[in-house]
């Protein structure tokens, strides 16, 4: 660190004065109060120095001169510190051989890069073994420091021990590689540095290389192993400072011996990488510098909750289509991208100026292949001016690495970072590069492994435009794990899974009929294309099919399969929206979806996109039972389109069902069965599966046996990860709303439900639900706690809207998104009922505060379905009057509306928190009901 490189640095501090406002202490404060009075003095110091370094940075958002200056500032603390020690507090008149001390800076501080609350990492060096009068300096340093308020991490050693723990411990020989004398005995920090060269780092090169790339592994393993997770770790993460300062380390104990700069000499970066090294070192610094000042804390996580208020104070504006914080996470990706391309190229010169080979060994290992030379397992060229005479090549080199098995050598990869340039239009119209680029795309070997490292080149994202406007795209909501890039490339990894049948037990439908698509490559592209035109303001989905209709052509596909691709593209949240938002049951459901969908080539493409899309969100996004959904809207679509219409009437079926139930229950008498089948509407037996009829029915026969008028059953389901909770009891208003708060207050999560009505007035309702991390909620003890708390809740024991008052769902993360509810009402949706989609922040007891509020509204429930997209809830409500008939009065409507809105907040009308029992009113009938994913913690 050089001090030119800190303008003015007396307003940091300025040691003179404070040594000058120290004197005064030792000349008119009594000897007992001399360390109180100067640990005051040096924390005000200290204060002050940080309030200016502060009001510099967010004045220049230059993250590394504040580090400098923060360094700067805790040497001169040091340095006065020690002064004051050695020579007021604890003076010696004729220092022995052995009362030395030297106080040597390590680590981060060593390297004179600080954060603002980082350790303050220190070595006390001494030549034999700590004397008292060294203990009690040391002691007398650190409580001052302490009692500043500074974390401090430090040890006492000879230069002996320095070498045997280095020798012993990585981190201890990291952190001594980075060491600078601050003050003291000179003498003894020559000594240890010199041992440590001699002693410690002669020779091991390889094993400290070895070491420390190991240890890169395994913390990139620990923080999820990606530089695209929506809440990156500026510092350990991939990508992140620890990378950079990985290579640095890496350098200096290669080439840098005892010369701190020596490192920088030596060419193993080009002029234009260091510069980019030195532009990523300086906006990560930023980055954390900045998080560290908002946090009040040593804070290294960007979480969602201070993602916004970084890119306020380090000045990213919304723009059209973009929000502000979208463009700093987007500028934090491209940078740990970066970070990722210098770290390779940097590890391949490293290995090839450790290597000790021959020449005739390395040209026995090199064969030529499709135009391109193999070194080992890597794909290399066979002239470093291949790319620049013909760009098209650097599409190439990734298409013929996935069809014969091979790596990209680093050293072709530092060639294309050089040549990116020549990707132009020309490049862009090459048939044989669209050619190679779509034989990679629709690849059955290893397509995701190929486009990663094409779009780390930064190949992809010139060759493809669009494209390169969604690399590092995030979307700054807690629903996607990726950003935009990352996710469509593990979607199509997914297609080439499904395709390979390795995916075969959770997709099997889609591993099915994969493999009678007419045109393979329609879905490939496809799944490419689904989001390309995010972050642009307007549908992604409308935009995106008009990138579909230009680039399909030129990539070489036919008329037919680029109108296929954009209808893909234009749809591709269709089937999701219609399974998870949609009651099944009502034939005008899947009427419209055959009347947008129109064939069944359409549906199988459909179907494979829709299930790659959502899986490849994230982890935990994909279940069973969402799997069930779409497989159920597939198979009833599938009977219309095909057929033309449903090929078995609705009468037929309830018949069929019927007939397979009373085969179940060969226990029953005639007339036992005869009664129970005439006591359901025919909805009931269609909305229902075979093994749910049965329960259903030994259900209500045990709880009549037992002459009670409330019976509770649970089975789980392992393979859809789910939970299936049924209810028999008397049906009254608002009985599903208690139901609803019951199972959120037990912690449960809804997920699906189908509630009816029997002919005598009883409810026969169906819940799945998991637990909040989507799997089943299956223990022993969970079951019973849902159990209890339903039959404390309908008797009148529990009130939900209490317990789940004082539940928290998101905590702090979900504090940090605005979302505005929204109400919108269809009276065309459904043929008999009124459709109303409330669009809000998700929280405890939403779905209950909305189901409350539709019966104070006197709507009767007939279906309900419940979606949630992270901290994002969409409800869907079938409902009709009291009457039986939809709302169409449009008073009415506005009243609903903005009721619903209120109660997405918890605003619920009228005082009666939890609705009561009693009569019904209307006909609540029976209503079948897919129910969405409501989250809710005990």
């Amino acid at each position: 660190m050089t001090l030119q490189a800190i303008p003015n640095r007396r307003a940091i501090i300025h040691r003179r004065a404070l040594i000058a406002d120290l004197e005064t202490v030792f000349d008119t404060v009594p000897r007992d109060s001399w360390q109180a009075d100067i640990t005051a003095r040096l924390k005000q110091a200290h204060k002050t120095g940080l309030t200016e370094v502060r009001r510099r940075f967010e004045d220049e958002h230059n993250g590394r001169r504040a580090a400098r200056a923060l360094s700067f500032l805790m040497d001169q603390l040091l340095l006065t510190l020690y002064e004051v020690v050695t020579v007021r507090l604890l003076p010696v008149a004729n220092p022995t051989a052995s009362e030395r001390l030297c106080l040597v800076a390590t680590g981060g501080y060593g390297r004179g890069e600080l954060a603002p609350f980082s350790d303050i990492d220190l070595l006390f060096l001494v030549p034999y073994k700590a004397t008292p009068w060294a203990e009690s300096v040391v002691e007398t340093i650190l409580y001052v420091l302490w009692d500043i308020g500074l974390k401090v991490g430090y040890a006492t050693r000879t230069a002996e021990d320095c070498v045997r723990l280095a020798r012993e411990d990585l981190t201890i020989r990291t952190a001594f590689l980075e060491a600078r004398c601050l003050c003291g005995d000179e003498g003894l920090y020559r000594t240890a540095a010199k041992q440590f060269v001699r002693r410690v780092m002669a020779g091991s090169g390889a094993d400290f290389v070895e070491q420390k790339l190991a240890e890169r592994n395994a913390r990139h393993a620990r923080l999820g192993d990606s530089r695209y997770v929506v809440e990156p770790n500026v510092k350990d993460g991939k990508g992140g400072l620890r990378d950079l300062q990985t290579m640095w380390w890496i350098a200096r104990y290669l080439y840098g011996g005892a010369d701190r700069s020596a490192a920088k000499a030596r060419d193993v970066l080009t002029v234009s990488e260091n510069r980019q090294f030195q532009k990523a070192t300086r906006f990560l610094w930023s980055v954390r510098v900045a998080l560290h000042f908002i946090a009040g804390r040593a804070e290294e996580r960007l979480t969602f909750g201070y993602q916004r208020q970084l890119a306020d104070l380090l000045g990213y504006q919304d723009r059209r289509g973009t929000l502000g914080v979208e463009r700093f996470m987007k500028h934090y990706f491209l940078t740990a991208k970066q970070v990722g391309d210098l770290t390779r190229i940097f590890c391949a010169v490293l290995e090839a100026r450790q290597q000790k080979k021959t020449l005739l060994q390395r040209f026995a290992r090199r064969r030529h292949v499709q135009g391109f030379l193999t070194d080992g397992n890597r794909l290399t060229v066979t002239d470093e001016n291949d790319f620049a005479q013909q760009p098209a090549r650097m599409v190439k080199i990734f298409a013929v690495a996935d069809k014969h098995g091979l790596d990209i050598h680093p050293d072709a990869l530092r060639l294309i970072k050089q040549n990116l340039n020549r990707i132009t239009g020309r490049v862009r119209r090459d048939p044989e590069a669209n050619a190679d680029f779509l034989s990679l795309l629709t690849s059955r070997r290893a397509a995701e492994v190929n486009l990663r490292r094409m779009n780390e080149a930064g190949v992809f994202g010139r060759f493809v435009p669009d494209f390169g406007r969604v690399v590092a795209q995030m979307q700054f909501d807690m629903y996607h794990h990726y950003t935009v890039d990352e996710h469509t490339i593990r979607a199509i990894g997914l297609v080439t899974q499904i395709e390979a049948g390795t995916l075969k037990e959770d997709h099997p439908l889609a591993t099915e009929i994969i493999h009678k698509l007419v045109s393979r490559r329609v879905l490939y592209v496809a799944v490419l294309l689904h989001d390309v035109a995010k972050g642009r303001g307007g549908d992604h989905s409308v935009l995106g099919a008009g990138v579909a209709e230009k680039l399909c052509p030129r990539l070489g596909m036919t008329a037919a399969e680029t109108e296929m691709v954009a209808w893909l593209v234009r749809w591709h949240l269709l089937m999701s929206a219609t399974a998870f938002k949609r009651d099944l049951a009502d034939p005008k459901t899947v009427q419209d979806f055959c009347e947008r969908v129109k064939s069944p080539e359409r549906l199988r493409l459909l179907l494979c996109l829709t299930v790659v899309d959502i899986r490849a969100v994230g982890p935990g996004v994909w279940n069973g039972w969402k799997g069930q959904l779409l497989r159920d809207l597939y198979f009833l679509a599938e009977e219309v389109l095909v057929a033309g219409h449903a090929n078995v009437a609705r009468g037929e079926r309830v018949k069929a069902k019927k007939k397979a139930l009373r085969h179940a229950l060969s226990d029953w008498s005639e007339g036992a069965f005869a009664i129970h089948a005439e006591r359901l509407f025919d909805a009931y037996w269609i909305a229902e599966s075979d093994d749910i009829l049965a329960d259903n029915a030994r259900l209500i026969r045990r709880t009549e046996a037992e002459g009670g008028l409330l019976g509770v059953d649970i089975q789980v389901s392992p393979a859809q990860d789910m939970t299936r909770l049924s209810v028999f009891t008397a049906d009254h208003p608002g009985l599903f709303a208690r139901l609803a708060g019951a199972i959120s207050v037990a912690g449960a999560s809804i997920t699906g439900a189908k509630i009816h009505t029997t002919a005598d007035g009883m409810a026969m309702d169906n819940f799945i639900v998991q637990s909040t991390d989507g799997t089943a909620f299956d223990t022993a003890d969970l079951k019973t706690k849902l159990t209890d708390l339903v039959l404390k809740t309908l008797k009148g024991k529990v009130r939900p809207k209490e317990r789940l008052a004082r539940q928290s769902l998101f905590g702090d993360p979900s504090k940090s998104f605005e979302i505005a509810p929204v109400v919108l009402i269809d009276n065309k949706a459904s043929g008999r009922s009124t459709v109303i989609e409330v669009n809000a922040k998700d929280r405890p007891g939403l779905l209950y505060d909305l189901a409350y509020c539709l019966y104070r509204l006197k709507l009767s429930i007939f279906s309900a379905h419940v979606a949630t997209y992270g901290e994002r809830a969409v409800d869907v409500f079938y409902v009709r009057d009291l009457v039986g008939q939809k709302i169409s009065n449009k008073v009415r409507l506005k009243n609903i509306e903005a009721k619903l809105l209120a109660a997405t907040v918890g605003e619920t009308a009228g005082t009666d928190k939890t609705p009561p029992g009693g009569s019904r009113h209307g006909k609540r009938g029976s209503r079948p009901a897919q129910n969405r994913k409501t989250e809710a913690a005990e």
